[in-house]
């Protein structure tokens, strides 16, 4: 199981996306509850997975390090907006199996919705995390907006040859609907797919997998089953812990009512309550891949019914840009061009969502 541990409602930028720290009257800046519950909460499970969250969970470092020292966990994984490595101990950074730093690409996107200069310090993480030796997994994760240009974003990551993975989600949960989004994502963003496929299809002619954390996934999903519906677990395999204990089946459905489990410090988790993905999308044909794409979109369709069925179609094309390769990907698989577990991913829920 994975359990989304948020460290504070915090946070020390204010992105266009989500506008900054969390009302603290929902999700407080601060831990609120003894953290023995926690402990007691999560050690019951063998196979847990802690991942740090906020916020920005490096706002409260110390809570992170008593985590660390104090609950059994199979894996531990952090979200940081990669700012402030340095607030905590290099030692407990290579403590990490899963790191994912938020990027959105190239420096002017990136610092567009994030503030100035902050390409430059993520990237300077990112540089410092291997020099100090980590050696896990260390993912891009980009949100995508307008100003995206899907292929050279994620081109441009890849070239640093200092993530392991890329990964990235539309921002068409919490945001306005965008001025024209069937027309960025028909003229813009499935042709730029299309061209990542293109490349990374190329790219294992020659031996290599680009890690291109979508694309692995999905093909993964052709041969094992791999992630959950839906894919980020939500409700199934996944359950988010507020700072002032309340437990959550989606991390960002802080005030919905459907999202409420339970709380640890009261002892109560009820997660058969949880909201399941349901019509349309499980008589969907994409539905094997797509597991309904978002928890919280299905449950909320803040874009109305149409504007959700306008985001599935991107993921629609996703996918069929992925399935049209299949059949050259087993190619190269018989051929000994690369191997399963080149492809293999994730390899436990590291809250990589899988789906855009």
């Amino acid at each position: 199981m994975l359990y989304i541990v948020h460290t504070t409602g915090q946070c020390n930028l204010k992105c266009a996306y989500c506008g900054g720290s969390f009302d603290p009257r929902k999700v407080p800046w601060k831990i609120q509850y003894n953290p023995e519950y926690l402990k007691r909460f999560i050690e019951k499970d063998p196979e847990a997975v802690i991942a740090f969250y906020g916020g920005e969970p490096l706002l409260n470092p110390e809570f992170i390090m008593w985590t660390i020292d104090n609950v059994k966990a199979k894996h531990f994984v952090i979200q940081t907006n990669g700012t402030i490595p340095r607030s905590l101990p290099k030692d407990y950074w290579l403590k990490f199996d899963t790191i994912l730093l938020s990027i959105d690409g190239r420096p002017e996107v990136t610092d567009k919705y994030r503030g100035k200069g902050v390409y430059e310090k993520v990237i300077f993480t990112a540089e410092w995390l291997r020099t100090i030796g980590f050696t896990g997994d260390l993912i891009a994760r980009m949100t995508v907006t307008e100003d995206t240009d899907i292929y050279l974003d994620v081109m441009h990551l890849l070239s640093l040859k200092l993530f392991t993975h890329v990964h990235w989600q539309l921002d068409v949960v919490w945001s306005d609907r965008w001025k024209n989004f069937q027309q960025w994502r028909d003229a813009s963003y499935l042709p730029g797919v299309r061209k990542l496929v293109d490349v990374w299809i190329e790219e294992m002619s020659r031996g290599t997998v680009l890690g291109i954390a979508p694309f692995k996934a999905i093909i993964t999903k052709t041969f094992i089953d791999n992630y959950a519906a839906p894919p980020c677990g939500a409700g199934v395999n996944s359950f988010s812990i507020l700072t002032n204990g309340r437990i959550l089946a989606c991390p960002i459905a802080v005030e919905e009512k459907w999202a409420e489990l339970g709380n640890i410090s009261q002892g109560k988790f009820s997660p058969e309550s949880a909201p399941k993905i349901g019509e349309p999308c499980i008589s969907c044909s994409y539905y094997r891949y797509c597991g309904g794409r978002c928890l919280y979109a299905y449950m909320e369709r803040l874009w109305g019914e149409k504007g959700f069925k306008e985001v599935c179609k991107a993921t629609m094309g996703l996918i069929d840009s992925l399935l049209e390769a299949l059949p050259t990907i087993k190619d190269y698989l018989k051929e000994g061009r690369i191997t399963l577990k080149d492809i293999l991913y994730p390899p436990f829920n590291n809250t990589v969502e899988v789906i855009p």
